[in-house]
């Protein structure tokens, strides 16, 4: 899995100095400390402005790496200090090198970053964080992008690491977050969730590390099309006309050209951008491409895509349940490559947290927690009566246990049911 940290300098033009040091001019390729504690969304830019040096030493960073090739340098009487203790040296590249080896060199150097599984309660509030956080950086690349400015990947980096080490701790928690979005923040919240479904989903297949970087950096760019796209259309509650939907299945074209254009995009990046809307059968777009012409991550990535687009709240629909999802998507014949269906279903549990489950007492219970050895048995918190339909008194039942006497018998609809805002109970759960 990929680590905390991050590289050191690997020429003689990048400098760790001081923050009292830093001036305005000069090229920032890395701040000190956690990518969650400062106060930009990216690590690699021109600092042009007062306020974000002000910003840089109000916010606890005591020390920066500058690229002196791209910026300024440090006057004759400033001192350089050492890295970070969590950024490990790196085997020497050249400059121009970097763009397309910092990735990998993260890998080789760290290797296994050594996250331990913890329990949804204890990552939900980091894991609430990283939603903040990447929320503002895919925003921020999705405005630059409709300015017209060049799609930085390359600043991605940071953010894609945190996700990946969130989903080793638990991957419960960001993407059952994730899922809560609201429909005007969908756009932006949903390559998140991508990203941390196709980091789940590329270790449940057991994945090369540096194939489920791509995965993720795949997730996270998927649609950056859609920001030449326009809002009203995106945003329509009713049904789009022919029109508006052939301007929607533009957006892997136009999101492959604006990654084309920008720096740092991988091969994997645009191939997942360009195809995650290609289905095995050939009835998917751009190209109706059919089965043995998708690539595994494209592969990946529409089923992730369209598992967090059916289980959101979007204008023109509520999402569905999670587990019923997955039903759903199982009887789409056609759609989706088997084996990558059946591998993402052991990824987020036949009954994903958030799922609504009646028990064999006649119980109805949403699940809050995967168990680590089964998906059979989570973590379910009852609050309801099928035989009285009425409340109950709310009470959390460990399935695993051995002295626990009960059992999921079915999924339920909680229209069915008239159950509304099952969300606040495994996230108040998870809170605890």
């Amino acid at each position: 899995m990929l680590g905390p940290g991050l590289w050191a300098p690997i020429t003689m033009s990048q400098k760790w100095i001081d923050i009292n040091d830093l001036t305005l001019g000069m090229f920032i390729i890395k701040l000190g400390g956690s990518y969650m504690d400062h106060p930009f969304w990216r690590s690699r830019f021109l600092l042009s402005k007062n306020e974000d040096l002000n910003l840089l030493q109000l916010s606890g960073v005591n020390r920066v790496c500058i690229d002196t090739t791209k910026g300024g340098d440090v006057g004759a009487g400033a001192k350089l200090v050492s890295p970070p203790p969590d950024v490990p040296v790196t085997a020497t590249k050249s400059d121009n090198e970097m763009g397309a080896a910092v990735g990998p060199a993260i890998i080789e150097a760290r290797g296994d970053s050594g996250a331990v599984s913890v329990p949804i309660k204890q990552e939900l509030k980091r894991a609430a964080r990283i939603c903040l956080k990447s929320k503002e950086a895919v925003t921020a690349m999705f405005q630059e992008a409709r300015m017209g400015k060049a799609v930085d990947t390359e600043s991605m980096h940071p953010l894609v690491e945190e996700i990946s080490n969130s989903v080793a701790r638990n991957p419960g928690a960001l993407i059952s977050l994730a899922r809560l979005k609201t429909k005007d923040d969908y756009t932006y919240l949903h390559s998140v969730a991508v990203c941390a479904l196709m980091i789940a989903l590329a270790r449940q297949l057991d994945l090369s590390e540096e194939e489920t970087r791509q995965a993720g950096f795949g997730g996270l760019v998927h649609d950056v099309g859609k920001a030449l796209v326009s809002d009203a259309i995106l945003n329509k509650p009713g049904k789009l006309t022919d029109e508006e939907f052939v301007s929607i299945k533009m957006h892997p074209a136009l999101g492959h050209k604006l990654l084309l254009e920008g720096r740092g995009a991988t091969p994997e990046m645009l191939d997942v951008c360009l195809h995650h809307h290609e289905k095995v059968d050939g009835s998917g777009y751009p190209y109706g491409l059919t089965d043995t012409q998708i690539s595994r991550l494209a592969k990946m990535g529409a089923v992730c895509d369209v598992y967090d687009a059916i289980t959101s709240n979007r204008p023109y629909k509520s999402g569905w349940d999670p587990s019923d999802s997955l039903r759903r998507m199982a009887e789409w014949k056609g759609h989706f490559d088997p084996l990558i269906f059946q591998a993402f279903v052991k990824s987020l549990g036949i009954y994903p947290v958030g799922s609504l489950v009646r028990l064999e007492s006649g119980r109805l219970g949403v699940v809050i927690e995967q168990h680590s050895q089964s998906l059979l048995v989570p973590k379910v918190k009852v609050f309801f009566s099928a035989k009285s339909r009425a409340q109950i008194a709310q009470e959390v039942i460990d399935l695993s246990r051995p002295q626990c006497q009960d059992k999921i018998v079915a999924r339920e609809s909680a229209e069915k049911w008239g159950l509304v805002n099952l969300e606040a109970l495994w996230a108040d759960e998870a809170k605890a």
